[in-house]
């Protein structure tokens, strides 16, 4: 898994210089600025609701109250500190939903880059085909469907161990693994679909090489630390990086 997780992360430099190279920053621009508008706007509202909503929890159960009665200041760290983790993993669950729902947006720039990308690297042109093109989009969105139904319990069992004081310290590191491993399936999938492996074949194939799907997602999520540039830049080129990766052995032209 190690060597898959270099390959998935020395992708992203050699995404960057192909798209260089090949001028492709119109398909990378455009799905970019609308990904973060829409990314703004849902992580504004989500986040105040989010909030809200632990606050009303907390005064509902008691907890608030509870907590209030005592003057240990280490209690009362341990309910701010478990607070924090409690908003951080339901942003987690709000992101991973929104990411579902901008890769079904987003399925036909996505599935057209990662044809393009391979069809520089292999020399060759492949046919355009508007019935190819939607097959490829509905297998995007049904494996969108399906990946954001597992995460979504994966993530929701780890907001309950969240709850369980010091192990719940460690959730949020295992919802960003759980995440970067699925937004990287997604990512993979374009590739798998060009070599005509069925989804039941690509979950297989990517079962196996899960190093290549959480590289590509981690950096995916790392680029969210660059404000705004690494926002636009993220979604496309994590599907470059993908395409690339599934060629390790190749010069990338």
């Amino acid at each position: 898994m190690l060597k898959e997780l270099i390959i998935a992360i020395q992708s992203y430099s050699q995404a960057h210089q192909f798209i260089i190279k090949h001028k492709l920053w119109k398909w990378i621009l455009i799905p970019g600025l609308l990904y973060t508008v829409l990314f703004l706007t849902g992580m504004y509202y989500f986040g105040q609701t989010a909030g809200d909503f632990i606050e009303w929890m907390a005064m509902k159960t008691g907890l608030r109250g509870w907590i209030d009665q005592f003057s240990n200041s280490f209690v009362g760290f341990l309910f701010v500190f478990g607070t924090a983790l409690l908003w951080l993993i339901m942003m987690l669950l709000y992101f991973s939903l929104f990411k579902f729902l901008f890769l079904i947006i987003g399925s036909p720039v996505f599935a057209f880059l990662s044809e393009k990308t391979a069809s520089i690297i292999e020399g060759k042109d492949f046919p355009f085909s508007f019935t190819q093109l939607g097959k490829d989009i509905l297998r995007g969105i049904r494996l969108a469907l399906r990946n954001s139904v597992w995460q979504t319990v994966y993530v929701l069992s780890i907001l309950l161990l969240s709850l369980i004081p010091l192990i719940g310290w460690l959730t949020p590191i295992l919802a960003v693994l759980v995440e970067c491993y699925y937004y990287g399936f997604s990512m993979l999938d374009y590739s798998m679909e060009r070599q005509k492996k069925t989804p039941a074949e690509s979950i297989f194939y990517i079962g196996n090489h899960k190093g290549l799907a959480i590289g590509n997602g981690f950096i995916f999520y790392l680029m969210h630390m660059i404000p705004i540039i690494g926002w636009i830049l993220a979604p496309s080129y994590a599907v470059v990086a993908a395409t690339l990766s599934t060629y390790p052995n190749s010069s990338k032209n």
